[in-house]
C-alpha cells in the first residue's frame, strides 16, 4: 500500500499503473535541486552513489511498495548509480534506465506507423546498442491499448513495477533502455490491460527463445553473426528459377497479437 498522502501520479508509478513513468521516476530538476525516483518493491533500502565523488546518498522510502526519493542540491543531473539492498542480501549498484532519453527518432514512429518501416526488426524487439558512453538493450514493442507495458526478467524478479515502458501515445508503441544487461537474460513483455490484467508475452521481434515447454524470449545480441550464404546469394541472379520453380512460403500466428505480417522466406 501507498501512502494515502502522496501524489496520484506516484501512487500510480508504485502500483504499477502509470502510463507515463518518466514524468515520475529518473532524475528531475525542480526549485529544490535535483529529486532522483526509483521504484524497487525488492529493496530494503536505496541510497544513491554520485560518480564524480563517490559520495553516497540515502534515498527516502515514500512507500512500502518500494518508492523511493532523493533530493540532491544543485541545477544539473549528476551522473549517478542506485545502490540497492535487498532483504536478504549484499548491496549492488545498478545504473537508471530512467536517466536515459528515448532511442527511437520520429521518423522511425511515423514508419513503423504507417507499415513502410521496411527494417521494423531492427527497430522492435531487442538490441544492444550504445547511448552515450553506456551499452545496454533497447526493447521496443507495439501495444496499442495496453495500459502499462514492462520489460520483465530474472534480473527484476520478473515484477512488472520495476521497468515499465515509455509510451509513444500516436503510434502505440513502448520502448525502454536497459544499461549492463547481459545476453542470456531471459525476458518477457508485461502487459496491464485496462481492465487490468496482467499478461506476460514472448517478444514478437525477439531473435531466441527458451526450449519448449518454456516460452521466454532471450537476450541475444545477433549483430556478429557471420551468414555462410554467400556463394547462394551470389548465383541468386542467375538462378533463372524465379518463375518456374516451386516457392515456399512460411506464415506464422502469434497468439494474440495482431497485425503480424506473413513473410516470404525465399525459394
Amino acid at each position: 500500500m501507498t501512502e494515502p498522502s502522496l501524489d496520484p501520479a506516484l501512487v500510480a508509478v508504485a502500483n504499477g499503473q502509470n502510463p507515463d513513468p518518466f514524468a515520475v521516476l529518473g532524475p528531475h530538476l525542480t526549485s529544490a535541486g535535483v529529486v532522483i525516483r526509483a521504484v524497487r518493491p525488492d529493496a530494503s533500502r536505496m541510497d544513491i552513489r554520485l560518480a564524480a565523488s563517490g559520495r553516497v546518498e540515502p534515498m527516502r522510502r515514500l512507500s512500502v511498495d518500494g518508492l523511493f526519493e532523493a533530493t540532491l542540491p544543485g541545477s544539473e543531473i549528476p551522473d549517478y548509480r542506485l545502490v540497492i539492498t535487498g532483504w536478504h542480501g549484499e548491496p549492488y549498484e545498478v545504473d537508471d534506465p530512467y536517466r536515459y532519453g528515448r532511442v527511437l527518432t520520429d521518423f522511425d514512429l511515423h514508419l513503423l506507423g504507417e507499415g513502410t518501416h521496411h527494417r521494423a526488426f531492427e527497430k522492435l524487439g531487442a538490441h544492444r546498442i550504445k547511448v552515450g558512453t553506456t551499452t545496454g538493450v533497447h526493447f521496443a514493442v507495439w501495444a496499442p491499448n495496453a495500459q502499462r507495458v514492462s520489460v520483465v526478467g530474472d534480473f527484476n524478479e520478473w515484477d512488472g513495477r520495476i521497468h515499465p515502458m515509455r509510451l509513444f501515445v500516436t503510434s502505440g508503441i513502448w520502448e525502454l533502455f536497459i544499461p549492463d544487461l547481459a545476453d542470456g537474460e531471459k525476458y518477457k513483455f508485461e502487459i496491464r490491460t485496462t481492465a487490468g490484467q496482467l499478461l506476460k508475452k514472448s517478444d514478437p521481434f525477439g531473435v531466441a527463445f527458451e526450449q519448449p515447454p518454456q516460452t521466454a524470449s532471450i537476450v541475444h545480441d545477433a549483430s556478429g553473426y557471420t551468414w555462410g550464404d554467400g556463394d547462394w546469394m551470389g548465383g541468386r541472379r542467375d538462378f533463372g528459377g524465379w518463375l518456374d520453380r516451386p516457392m515456399s512460403i512460411y506464415e506464422v500466428h502469434l497468439g494474440s497479437w495482431a497485425r503480424v505480417p506473413r513473410r516470404t522466406i525465399g525459394r
